[in-house]
């Protein structure tokens, strides 16, 4: 694992899941994510863009609830969107255009929302 330690720089990210499972099974089968375990309430993915980990909780995140958006990249839109309904995520907001490209967000089984975004 490799961190970059640049002065200011967000080089870690914790995510809140209800259930560590489910959210390593959805990344994985979705993006590919890979995993390594800290015990039986943490797991960091790795080699994702930004290091950070899934810690056991009972919260979630959502726009509507003020948080920050997560945002993944993918070269091809439409596919990635159909992964995330077959792998039990649901689509939150469909395709739409903004300055820069097209996105779409979606929760995730453990109620989390992202966005996944292209040119």
């Amino acid at each position: 694992m490799q961190h970059r330690n640049q002065h200011h720089s967000i080089n870690y990210l914790e995510i809140p899941v209800h259930d560590l499972d489910k959210a390593k099974a959805f990344f994985s089968q979705v993006f590919a994510w890979q995993f390594v375990d800290y015990g039986p309430e943490y797991s960091c993915f790795i080699d994702v863009g930004i290091t950070g980990g899934f810690f056991v909780s009972d919260m979630s995140f959502t726009c509507a609830n003020g948080s920050p958006l997560i945002v993944i990249y993918s070269a091809q839109l439409e596919v990635t969107q159909d992964k995330i309904t077959a792998a039990g995520g649901e689509i939150s907001h469909s395709i739409f255009s903004f300055p820069g490209g097209r996105r779409f967000h979606f929760i995730d089984p453990n109620g989390n929302e992202y966005a996944v975004w292209s040119e």
